[in-house]
């Protein structure tokens, strides 16, 4: 079960989200959870193998969204970083950008 606690364990600035939230813990956690139901991440990683900059880009965009919107301080770093690289069409390696990604929102799933 997701807590506050559990989310600052995770790294989550949790101040942070809860201001955006109106200080209401509940629907914070709400939208953590839903969260952790988005399935861009796979699209992301798809559109990346094949070479769908444009594409990644949008969607690394709308998950940085999210995360920086929710405080989820883990998951905003490497998404950022692909964020910037995409919005100028780098075509680079992503993998290692990507498994730190999945792992970290693993990690977020298992709280």
């Amino acid at each position: 079960m997701i807590t506050i606690e559990k989310l600052r364990d995770f790294g989550a600035d949790v101040d942070e989200g809860l201001a955006r939230c109106l200080e209401r813990e509940d629907f914070y956690i709400m939208l953590v959870r839903k969260t952790i139901e988005d399935k861009r991440i796979s699209l992301l990683e798809q559109q990346l193998k094949k070479g769908e900059l444009t594409g990644a880009f949008d969607t690394a965009h709308e998950l940085k969204g999210m995360y920086s919107n929710l405080a989820l301080t883990p998951l905003t770093k490497p998404v950022t970083e692909m964020t910037e690289l995409l919005r100028s069409r780098t075509d680079t390696d992503y993998t290692d950008l990507v498994n730190e990604l999945k792992n970290k929102f693993e990690r977020l799933c298992a709280l």
